[in-house]
């Protein structure tokens, strides 16, 4: 059986950093399943993008979301990222 899934590395990614605007590049790429240079680029592309910023604070790196960022593909474009995020959110409730 091929191994795929519903939502790409990038959401993901957005997932893990709106649930803990903190969270450490190799604890992305922990949770994501990717390496933690793959973790960066998508990062990187997602602040190049808009779709985060990326503020130093000290050592550690905090991530704020954009979340009226439009969904990339055609079909979705309609859509925001914030409601993305919303229905995945580990704190909303069915």
């Amino acid at each position: 059986m091929a191994h795929w899934t519903f939502l790409t590395n990038h959401a993901h990614v957005l997932l893990c950093v709106s649930e803990n605007p903190n969270v450490r590049l190799r604890d992305i790429a922990d949770m994501v399943g990717i390496t933690e240079r793959a973790a960066q680029r998508i990062v990187t592309e997602l602040e190049d993008a808009g779709y985060l910023d990326r503020v130093r604070e000290g050592r550690r790196n905090r991530y704020l979301l954009n979340t009226a960022m439009p969904l990339r593909h055609p079909l979705d474009s309609d859509h925001r990222i914030g409601e993305l995020l919303a229905a995945f959110s580990k704190s909303s409730t069915p």
